[in-house]
């Protein structure tokens, strides 16, 4: 368990706070879209519009299997790399899954004019903002801590991981008992 992984609806944060976490903790990090983009050599964009979602989210699971193997890294996920199972695994079996959250308003607010967001290029975002919220919230609710970030600063919310993630169990901290 030695990396960070942050996920959440996109607009959420995960970039911006995973960044300065990674810096705050001495840390590498990478976002997990820009890997994928590398691998692919394309844009996300490009990769819904002439492949699908199906075929972004095989690679997705690709990318992660291969990130997952290093140490020390935060990793801002993909908005839908929840909705597989496995994936959820994956991270939790190699780290910290910590989500980030937001209001609709707010993820509509900070996404606003982003056309390189392909599940917003709708003709009600907010709608589709709800919608996706509604159907991926059992999976975020998997995570190991949830940090709504609508009213707080780059700063606090890297304050609150590196808070919850530093608490030790209480079993790990009790010691163990001499045998007479």
């Amino acid at each position: 368990m030695n990396n960070i992984y942050l996920v959440g609806f996109m607009a959420a944060g995960k970039t911006s706070v995973g960044r300065e976490l990674a810096k705050k903790k001495k840390w590498q990090f990478a976002d997990l879209d820009d890997l994928i983009e590398l691998r692919e050599k394309r844009s996300i964009t490009d990769i819904f519009a002439t492949s699908g979602e199906p075929y972004f989210r095989r690679v997705e699971k690709q990318v992660l299997r291969d990130a997952c193997k290093e140490k020390n890294f935060v990793f801002a996920c993909g908005g839908g790399i929840v909705i597989d199972e496995e994936n959820i695994k994956i991270m939790k079996e190699s780290g910290t899954l910590i989500c980030l959250s937001a209001s609709p308003e707010a993820i509509l607010r900070r996404a606003r004019g982003c056309t390189h967001r392909p599940l917003l290029n709708v003709k009600d975002p907010k709608d589709q903002i709800e919608l996706l919220l509604k159907l991926r919230a059992p999976y975020y609710a998997q995570a190991d801590k949830t940090i709504n970030t609508s009213k707080l600063s780059v700063n606090q919310v890297v304050a609150k991981i590196i808070k919850a993630t530093s608490r030790k169990s209480p079993a790990a901290s009790k010691k163990p008992k001499r045998k007479k």
